[in-house]
């Protein structure tokens, strides 16, 4: 036993020497960041500027053996701030290469309170500091303390010692809390609350797990290994999961009092593995390919990896062995970020099968090669997570119960003047004949949940409804596994009923947009709830109101049977625009034809409302309205032609042709500067909206108009072929707060219109490689970004179940985004960045019709 026992020790000795490194220092590189091999530290290279305020994507960071493990380092005004807290602004921000340190100045403007941080290279870390020019206002005293925030997951199943004394990172939260009156609060944004305190006038405040001077994360973990030091006040361990699902674990140091210049400092040091190379991405898709379509996985190298001459495509026979069927080169691409790029084309290899691909010690999953693998790749989507995104309804599967019928209490009149946080306006005027707060009646029916989230967004539903009618029109999708009842309010999936189900979708939004035009006069802008602490509202949705109109005759929590005092009914925020009421006249008016023999009723009242919203908005846009936001102005743009092409397509009065001639050909010329706030969508997905229309028009015009098209297709074409010189995918990749998934797809929705109408200019992998791309051959990893289709797919999502660690089978997630200045990511443990993996109803609207699409070009090559 104590030979044994010294073996032992000679072995844990060995083991930490060898994956442990005590000499490779941090430096600034030319990005403006600290860099040694498998560490980099990041300062303000993402700033606080987010949509959503504190989105955990800025501050100082750390990229840890590959992957982002820390965010949020700042001096920050709780334990564990929550989203909506009140986060710092950048005032200034230098760099010094000289020193090898960053300076930052950061400022809360209602206190009046700056900060300096400083963070310099130091032995094998980095040093922190922070620095007061003036002491701690009262009113934060207390409350001021540098925080330094780690991902969850990445510290699951390991352990910290805190001055020696060890501890678990809890799986689930379970620390403890204090109760303190409101009065202690530090507001949140605009003065909301997300605590719901029942009338009490109270808050939660967490408590540390620990505290100390020294805190070593995962000390058995090389890969995630970090020791932080506190050379003056102590450290103290929170988890923020105590008051958000979505909290991180932080690690933070009150500021002392009455105190100036330095006054707090750390030792920030992360473990480094030496000769460390990240392993090679392989992308490809999970679906698999066709037999005849192009076949290119695209690997992805880390810069100190050396590429290899040549990689293996393996054929999986039915009795389980596996035979090498190609060997071919692999061809260096270039660099793209911070990673090298090869490619592997296995296009030669045709035969039906199950294979996977082999890069010296890295073996992708199978996948297969098939002449059906796009038939049923959109099932999920139609089958599953649209009817559970479907509003007002029960929606049943099986044994479980994804929600009740919710917002049976729609809906109020947003007040005057108001700015909601989720970015909905009001102006001076409501556009209705309501009084601000009043109930509008009629609203309880149809419609979809934007997102992740509970509300109604008519432009997201226009989008969706008219996505669906492409669908039916150019595939006649007659699958049938939804039973929908919209008397008695009842969804149950994977049960047919004898109706289309594109048809009774397209039936549901309708139902919403018609709602609106009828009982409020115009379509608004969204439909929401009032107060923040539903907002954030994570479970079944019948629960976010209590489903009783509000009576403000009764007191809060109090109800009568069939009203309540709780203020909790969602607003209609009815701003009106001539873009919206173009947009949904387009919808409606191609909801019309769709609905034909369907629902008639419904199919004419669509078609009268969007002649009247078309109208109307011609005259609506002869006067000037400073209300506008211009983020409406700007997708606006361009929306009368899709109503007045969609109006000609369904009436065929020819004053819509002629109107629709004379205005698409100044758009295609001149499309518009993308105003900064929209550029990360991506350049191509603004080059093809326009086109898309114009294309789309082609099957009702004449020769001289498809013939004067060709010239603009052929612009386009080679528009999209310069993206190959860009980045590998050889598609538009996210440069900012949104993955790129739905800019990949509707270029490739575009591409598919234009090889159709001209298949001598546009080649169909253009329509292919979009889909490629969300099943797999993408950055970071090679995950389906589409959940539960192909082999390996994501397994969270920013679904309304994210607090589940869950998907929705079906969605597609954002995907690969951009943290500046080099790193993409898509965290595939962590469900709430909502950038990455919130799934919109437009872009799996959009997913279904290039499936189809697809599913189609590959049929007719046979």
């Amino acid at each position: 036993m104590k030979n044994r026992s010294i073996w032992l020790s000679l072995f844990v000795v060995l083991f930490i020497s060898q994956n442990m490194s005590l000499s490779q220092k941090l430096m600034l590189n030319d990005l403006e960041y600290f860099e040694t091999r498998g560490v980099n530290v990041l300062v303000y290279s993402n700033r606080f500027d987010g949509v959503f305020f504190d989105e955990k994507t800025a501050g100082i960071e750390i990229i840890h053996h590959g992957v982002r493990t820390a965010t949020g380092g700042a001096v920050r005004l709780q334990n564990t701030p929550e989203q909506w807290d009140k986060i710092p602004d950048v005032v200034d921000r230098k760099v010094d290469k000289i020193n090898n340190s960053i300076d930052v100045i950061l400022r809360y403007k209602e206190y009046s309170f700056d900060s300096r941080i400083n963070v310099a290279a130091n032995d094998n870390g980095v040093k922190i500091t922070v620095h007061l020019d003036k002491p701690l206002p009262k009113e934060l005293e207390g409350y001021a303390g540098f925080n330094l925030e780690f991902l969850p997951p990445s510290y699951f199943e390991n352990t910290y010692l805190i001055d020696g004394k060890p501890g678990n990172f809890p799986k689930y939260p379970a620390g403890n809390t204090k109760i303190e009156p409101i009065s202690k609060k530090i507001p949140q944004f605009a003065g909301h609350t997300t605590f719901e305190d029942r009338g009490r006038d109270e808050f939660i405040v967490p408590l540390p797990l620990a505290a100390g001077k020294t805190i070593v994360l995962a000390p058995e973990n090389p890969e995630r290994f970090v020791k932080i030091r506190s050379m003056d006040v102590d450290l103290m361990l929170f988890d923020g999961r105590n008051l958000a699902q979505n909290g991180w674990f932080v690690i933070r140091s009150l500021i002392p009092v009455n105190k100036t210049g330095k006054v707090l400092t750390w030792y920030l040091e992360p473990n480094v593995i030496p000769e460390w190379i990240r392993k090679p991405n392989i992308g490809f898709s999970q679906v698999g390919y066709t037999p005849n379509q192009e076949k290119i996985a695209v690997i992805e190298l880390d810069k100190n990896d050396s590429q290899l001459k040549s990689a293996s495509l393996f054929h999986v026979n039915e009795d389980g062995k596996h035979v090498e069927k190609y060997n071919g080169e692999v061809k260096f691409w270039g660099k793209y970020l911070r990673y090298n790029y090869v490619k592997f084309d296995f296009s030669s290899v045709k035969e039906e099968g199950v294979y996977y691909i082999q890069y010296g010690n890295e073996k992708t999953n199978t996948f297969k090669i098939a002449s059906d693998v796009y038939d049923d790749v959109w099932h999920p989507t139609l089958d599953v997570w649209f009817p559970v995104q479907m509003d007002h309804m029960k929606v049943n599967e099986a044994y479980r119960v994804w929600h009740g019928a919710p917002y049976m209490d729609d809906c109020l009149q947003a007040p005057l003047n108001h700015q909601h946080f989720d970015g909905y306006k009001m102006g001076a005027s409501t556009d209705t004949k309501y009084k601000p707060l009043e109930r509008i009646p009629n609203m309880a029916v149809g419609g979809w949940f934007d997102a992740g989230d509970f509300d109604i967004q008519t432009g997201s539903h226009n989008m969706v409804v008219s996505s669906f009618v492409d669908i039916w029109e150019n595939f006649k999708v007659g699958r049938d596994e939804t039973y929908i009842d919209q008397k008695t309010r009842y969804t149950d999936i994977h049960r047919p009923d004898g109706k289309p189900d594109i048809l009774q979708q397209i039936e549901h939004g309708t139902l919403n947009l018609v709602a609106q035009c009828e009982n409020i006069g115009h379509p608004v802008m969204g439909i929401i709830v009032p107060n923040l602490h539903q907002y954030h509202h994570l479970g079944d949705a019948v629960t976010e109101t209590d489903n009783l109109p509000y009576n403000p005759n009764l007191k809060p929590y109090e109800t009568d049977g069939k009203s309540s005092g709780t203020f909790d009914d969602r607003w209609a925020f009815t701003t009106r625009t001539p873009f919206m009421d173009y947009q949904t006249a387009a919808a409606l008016a191609a909801a019309s034809r769709a609905l034909k023999g369907f629902n008639d009723d419904l199919a004419t009242r669509s078609l009268s409302h969007a002649i009247r919203l078309v109208e109307e908005a011609d005259e609506l846009s002869k006067k000037p309205d400073t209300n506008i936001d211009p983020m409406f102005s700007f997708w606006g743009r361009g929306s009368d032609i899709d109503a007045v092409l969609q109006l000609y397509i369904t009436t065929k009065d020819k004053k819509y042709a002629d109107r629709f001639l004379k205005k698409i050909w100044t758009s295609l010329e001149q499309p518009g500067r993308i105003p900064k706030r929209f550029q990360d969508f991506g350049q191509i997905f603004f080059a093809g909206r326009g086109l898309t229309s114009a294309l789309k028009a082609v099957p009702y015009m004449d020769n001289a108009y498809k013939a004067k098209l060709k010239e603009y297709v052929i612009k386009y074409k080679d528009f999209i072929a310069a993206i190959e010189k860009e980045n590998p995918y050889g598609l538009p990749i996210s440069g900012g707060g949104w993955g790129g998934s739905g800019s990949a797809v509707s270029s490739a929705v575009t591409n598919y219109y234009a090889y159709k109408e001209f298949p001598d200019v546009m080649n169909k992998e253009y329509v292919l490689r979009g889909l490629n791309y969300i099943f797999g051959c993408h950055p970071y990893s090679n995950l389906s970004f589409v959940e539960a289709v192909g082999t390996r797919s994501k397994k969270v999502a920013y679904g309304n179940n994210r607090a589940d660690f869950s998907i929705i089978a079906g969605g597609i997630a954002p995907g690969v985004m951009l943290l500046k200045p080099d790193f993409l990511e898509n965290k595939d443990d962590w469900p709430f960045l909502w950038g990455e993996n919130e799934v919109t109803i437009g872009g799996s609207a959009d997913y279904i019709f290039l499936a189809n699409a697809a599913n189609e070009l590959v049929k007719n090559q046979k």
